[in-house]
């Protein structure tokens, strides 16, 4: 008997919980503002994932051109004055 009043309560509240027909109209607004905003969503989360997926390879870039850059300025350098190369060999022409 304990089942049967349990599930009987369970269908009573699960009826009273249902929603009726309702008797309004919902315009075209209330879609294009629904479509809009799943939109804006969708692609902040496009945007944030592009982004974090990026970095890696955005610094790696970075890095490479940094490297570039510095063993460039070593090489101009080394090839502008050979007497500076010679001194930092320790040796000297006099």
């Amino acid at each position: 008997m304990k089942f049967r009043d349990t599930a009987t309560l369970c269908l009573i509240v699960a009826l009273a919980g249902m929603p009726s027909m309702a008797s309004a109209y919902v315009g075209p607004g209330a879609g294009l503002s629904l479509a809009a905003a799943f939109w804006a969503i969708l692609v902040a989360v496009g945007t944030i994932m592009a982004f974090t997926l990026s970095w890696p390879v955005r610094r790696l870039l970075r890095r490479r051109a940094a490297e570039k850059q510095s063993a460039a300025a070593v090489r101009r350098r080394d090839a502008s004055d050979p007497d500076d190369m010679a001194h930092d060999r320790g040796v000297h022409n006099s």
